[in-house]
């Protein structure tokens, strides 16, 4: 039981950075070193769909969230790198963090 409750605590390091204008909605700052449960709430490793919902719900202080996801999702025209491979390459949302990883999301939206 003790190597559950210790399974459970257990915490993941990476960086993720902003670019292409989506740092504006995380204080201007372009690189972030976050602490990550490695697991999520239902005891699944944790994935960028949690990293996601992580960044909405704790770093992101503008009230602008539609401008980062769209339906719960990513919002489309922002690209995702994870370790500089494109996360299409990775499955996308499904795709496991580990500890190190360095995702970055760049917007390729430009106003008109």
């Amino acid at each position: 039981m003790a190597s559950n409750t210790a399974e459970a605590m257990a915490q993941m390091s990476l960086v993720v950075e902003f670019s292409g204008g989506l740092e504006m909605l995380f204080s201007d700052i372009r690189r972030h070193a976050l602490t990550l449960p490695a697991k999520d709430k239902d005891g699944s490793p944790s994935t960028i769909a949690y990293l996601i919902h992580h960044l909405c719900e704790h770093v992101m202080k503008d009230t602008r969230r539609e401008l980062f996801v769209l339906d719960g999702h990513l919002r489309p025209g922002i690209l995702v790198l994870i370790n500089d491979a494109d996360w299409e390459l990775e499955g996308e949302e499904e795709y496991e963090l580990k500890s190190g990883d360095n995702i970055l999301f760049v917007s390729t939206l430009h106003g008109g």
